[in-house]
């Protein structure tokens, strides 16, 4: 990947390109920001102009042996670390077991979520992450000397889903790595990263893509053809994926509408039958789809409760999420936001913690009947 197909960044992607310039790289990096912003596409990049043997100004060349294999994602000195699942085919699974599912995902486009991940390699009723053993694999290949290229790279996708002892053993690898060794994490979450990890890294924050620059790349899709671009850019708030997302909305995303606006009515109205169903239905969908849907329900709380304030500015939601909120907003007040967003951050943390999502998703249930009229 090169930079110049990173979208925005500038700012972040001159000062990667003038560390390695003045031979100022350090071991251990942390890309850390928001959803969409480009932090893997950075990484990514950041690795070829790396390993690159004819570095251009301001990009690698795209032209060497190594930028070639770079390009396809297969260069033997580049290795990833990502969360999977345990399977019947994997019982101890490590990056190494999907590394072709990655490959063919960040060849489509870098800027997907953990949803997106998930789905691609089909999880169902577990809570995908990065195990222990993953750990012994990643010792194995940096304690071996590099292939190829002057560093060995090893970018690890969302190390806050790191297994707590895969985290441990790594601590001196990253504190003392091998000569000529980099570390690149990517994360979406930095305080959930344990902070003897955290405290190793050379913190690099990733900001929202800018707008003039998502503006550009949007109206470069064939989709975009005839939308409000401008309207596109302020809804998805620096996050390409969101951006995307707008323009066509994907099963998940309407899933997690369709299913807040259940809940909603049925609570009002008291349908205790209906709302019976709809936990039947949400137990059943697999513990990563269930903190995604809570996430959404999370935002989409935030939303109606800002809707209220009758400023477009302030408003960040779909024109679909928008017609249902023209009513049921004013549901959604001072006097109840502050315990129904407590009821779905409980639940999610719950969920987390392998409950049982089937008497989980009651007890939201029968909380939200009786604060929607509040």
């Amino acid at each position: 990947m090169f930079f110049k197909e990173v979208i925005g960044q500038n700012s972040i992607k001159q000062r990667l390109i003038q560390s390695v310039k003045e031979e100022r790289v350090s071991h251990a990096q942390l890309f850390a920001g928001p959803e969409g912003t480009g932090k893997l596409a950075l990484a990514i990049a950041y690795a070829q102009y790396v390993a690159c043997s004819n570095r251009q100004l301001d990009d690698s060349c795209g032209e060497c042996p190594s930028c070639k294999k770079y390009r396809k994602l297969i260069h033997p000195d580049l290795h990833f670390v990502f969360p999977v699942i345990n399977t019947k085919k994997f019982p101890k699974p490590i990056s190494d077991n999907f590394l072709d599912d990655w490959r063919t995902m960040v060849g489509r486009n870098p800027y997907f979520s953990i949803e997106q991940w998930f789905e691609e390699i089909g999880v169902e009723n577990v809570q995908g992450m990065i195990y222990k053993d993953e750990s012994e694999s990643i010792i194995r290949k940096l304690n071996l000397k590099s292939y190829e290229s002057e560093y060995k790279i090893m970018i690890i996708w969302l190390p806050e889903r790191m297994n707590a002892t895969c985290a441990n053993k790594l601590l001196k690898m990253i504190e003392e790595p091998p000569v000529k060794t980099l570390f690149v994490m990517i994360t979406e979450n930095e305080e959930d990263i344990i902070s003897t990890i955290r405290s190793r890294c050379q913190l690099i924050p990733i900001p929202p893509i800018d707008p003039d620059s998502l503006a550009k790349a949007i109206a470069q899709l064939p989709e975009a053809e005839g939308c409000d671009i401008r309207n596109i850019v302020h809804l998805a708030k620096g996050n390409y994926g969101k951006a995307l997302e707008l323009l066509q909305p994907d099963e998940q995303t309407k899933f997690n509408l369709e299913r807040f606006k259940e809940l909603m009515r049925y609570s009002y109205g008291r349908k205790y039958s209906d709302l019976f169903n709809w936990v039947d239905q949400l137990a059943g969908i697999g513990r990563e789809k269930q903190k995604s849907l809570l996430n959404y329900f999370l935002i989409i709380l935030r939303e109606n409760f800002i809707y209220n304030l009758k400023n477009r500015k302030l408003s960040f939601m779909s024109d679909q999420e928008e017609e249902f909120s023209k009513r049921f907003s004013p549901f959604i007040n001072e006097r109840n936001i502050q315990e129904l967003t407590e009821v779905f951050e409980t639940a999610f943390a719950h969920i987390g913690m392998n409950g049982n999502p089937r008497i989980i998703f009651t007890d939201v249930f029968f909380k939200i009947v009786k604060l929607i009229r509040n």
